[in-house]
């Protein structure tokens, strides 16, 4: 089973490279962030010729999340259960198989201090809470998105430029290992441990030619999966193409049977 994160930066745009790349690389589940569009406008349609059943949770202009599966999708939830008032779309719950799947667009942040980057830090903590509250140790989970956060030095180009940064700054490094001590295993590293891999990249100042990004797209699955996780890559060609997102897909491979 090859699951797929990827934020897309608009589906609008890059509808014409999902489908070139789901035909060629087929995974059995994508996850995509900021998708920034209702569900009513979600391009459902080009997607499901390709076999591909989607389910939503969208908004306009910004957020936006959706699961794209080559098998039938169970048990959807849509945010966390304590919404609070809070309508941003960044979190879809739901089951696959034999696979339980959490896509999750992690807030920004914008500035380290601001209003925003204590949105975010909430933010990690009611995700936290919903791991305690929603889901088993057990099963067989995947935890995969825009986490918007480098975990380490050798996710980041330059840790030195960027420490104390939003996306490397420590109390989102903390905030994130919260979540990954709930019983969670970085699947791309436990594949891949050398520096130099990065899924984002800025597109101002050549940063994807000169290589300066960041590993802030995750796949975390619980240790009975990942376990059975047999690759774990970034797919760096999509960001070469005319009008790229600035992020690269990122994909694990499982050694699970589907029905």
């Amino acid at each position: 089973m090859k699951v797929a994160t990827w934020n897309v930066n608009s589906i609008a745009v890059r509808l014409p490279q999902l489908v070139e790349w789901l035909k060629t690389t087929r995974p059995d589940v994508v996850c995509l962030q900021e998708t920034k569009c209702t569900d009513e406008r979600f391009p459902a349609e080009p997607l499901l010729e390709l076999g591909y059943q989607a389910v939503t949770w969208g908004q306009p202009t910004y957020n936006g999340v959706a699961v794209l599966s080559l098998h039938p999708i169970v048990d959807t939830r849509r945010g966390f259960p304590e919404a609070g008032g809070d309508t941003q779309c960044r979190l879809l719950d739901v089951v696959i198989g034999p696979i339980r799947v959490i896509n999750v667009y992690v807030p920004n942040g914008s500035e380290v201090g601001s209003e925003k980057f204590g949105y975010k830090l909430s933010w990690l903590a009611r995700l936290r809470r919903y791991f305690d509250e929603s889901c088993l140790a057990d099963q067989r989970l995947v935890l995969c998105g825009d986490f918007n956060i480098a975990p380490e030095p050798r996710d980041v180009h330059d840790p030195v430029l960027w420490e104390g940064r939003v996306l490397f700054s420590k109390p989102e490094r903390d905030a994130l290992r919260v979540i990954e001590q709930w019983g969670l295993v970085d699947v791309f590293r436990r594949h891949k441990s050398e520096p130099g891999l990065y899924s984002w990249w800025d597109y101002r100042a050549g940063a994807f030619r000169r290589n300066h990004g960041l590993r802030i797209d995750h796949l975390w699955a619980t240790p009975v999966l990942a376990d059975v996780s047999s690759s774990a890559e970034i797919d760096r060609k999509v960001r070469t193409l005319e009008r790229p997102s600035d992020h690269a897909p990122v994909i694990a491979e499982f050694a699970v049977a589907v029905p």
